[in-house]
């Protein structure tokens, strides 16, 4: 690895000390897929458990929404949208900066959002969007090219994730056809610390800030939601998880009992022979955090995961937001994912978006 790769990098927070023991790691088995198992016991929570929202109208509904709007007036709530990643799914193109209805971009679109609710409570959402050294450069012209999309440029605030490089099965640097090396965001399990290291969580604490709504750039589900943002205040958690109805065929993780605790475990754990179908429900990577709970750090575990890239074979190690569940007191909730209230519509790819799009102009118009 010449200079200049380091330099780069560098700028994005690469680590050579840790990079060099997780060489070590997959050279002697440290880190592996079946080092990736939980060995605690998972256990499905009791029936019940995890509630659904207070239906829309009701009493305790409209308690929640006028908790929730409250907040959003005093400006205690900021967006934090997860907008790295490594921009391969849509042809190269930085999913952010797809176009989805018109000329209405997926960041365009969560933007919006955020300025409607702004009209609705009459308070400011600070802004954040998580970039990755793939997605920075792209999602800043975008944002030019669009006027921030009726922001302030200040007022969106972006950090970068993580990175680090591939390697090989045996523990090198794995280098690309070209003799390249390939570097990559290692998952959203950046969020929390990114977050802390840029200052941008202080910044916020700050500025008044008390609760971050935390979601995926390709969400379209996922809006600001008053009532789930009261629902966690009432709660009085660290953090809000959104959990949605599980359909066959559906893979992800979901809430489980874990060492007497509910937390969410990501399929990437499970033994073999777990049966992910004792709970009815899994995670849509969807959050709403009490700030000052994210002024720490996390010992979040890191996870061997197999790749190929340009037909041979990579391994990358990656961490999980959902880990972040294991050391804070949560609420869940499960949420929708049809109709006029829907919170789970994730588009992946192009196939997607096409399939989804009436059902995203209809959430949004």
């Amino acid at each position: 690895m010449n200079p200049d790769d380091l330099h780069h990098l560098g700028r994005y927070g690469f680590d050579p000390d840790l990079f060099a023991s997780w060489q070590e790691g997959v050279r002697s088995g440290e880190l592996s897929a079946a080092r990736n198992t939980l060995q605690s016991t998972i256990l499905a929570p009791e029936p019940q458990t995890i509630q659904g929202l207070p239906k829309k109208g009701t009493p305790e509904a409209e308690e929640l929404e006028a908790l929730g709007r409250e907040a959003i007036s005093r400006g205690e709530l900021g967006a934090v949208i997860l907008n790295g990643g490594m921009a391969t799914r849509f042809g190269g193109a930085v999913k952010g900066a797809v176009k989805v209805l018109g000329k209405r971009s997926f960041l365009g679109l969560k933007l919006e959002d955020i300025q409607r609710m702004e009209q609705a409570c009459g308070g400011e959402i600070q802004e954040f969007l998580m970039n990755s050294f793939a997605t920075e450069s792209s999602t800043k012209r975008h944002l030019e090219e669009n006027d921030h999309f009726g922001f302030t440029p200040e007022r969106i605030r972006a950090y970068n994730q993580f990175v680090s490089l591939r390697m090989t099965p045996a523990g090198k640097i794995f280098k690309t056809q070209d003799g390249g090396i390939s570097p990559y965001g290692p998952g959203h399990g950046d969020f929390a610390p990114a977050f802390r290291d840029s200052q941008c969580l202080q910044g916020f604490l700050d500025a008044g800030g008390r609760y971050v709504f935390v979601t995926n750039v390709d969400n379209l589900g996922a809006c600001v939601s008053p009532r789930i943002l009261g629902h966690h205040i009432r709660s009085q958690a660290d953090a809000t998880v959104e959990v949605a109805p599980k359909w066959p065929g559906d893979v992800g993780g979901a809430p489980y009992i874990v060492d007497n605790k509910l937390q969410l475990v990501e399929q990437i754990r499970y033994a073999k022979d777990f049966d992910p179908d004792i709970v009815d429900v899994f995670n849509t990577n969807t959050f709403t955090f009490t700030a000052s709970a994210l002024d720490r750090e996390f010992n979040l575990g890191w996870y061997f995961v197999k790749k190929t890239i340009e037909d041979q074979a990579a391994v990358q190690i990656e961490r999980l937001i959902g880990e972040l569940t294991r050391f804070l007191d949560c609420n869940f909730i499960k949420v929708k994912r049809t109709g006029a209230e829907n919170r789970f519509l994730p588009i992946k790819t192009p196939e997607d978006l096409d399939a989804a799009r009436d059902e995203i102009a209809e959430l949004y118009d």
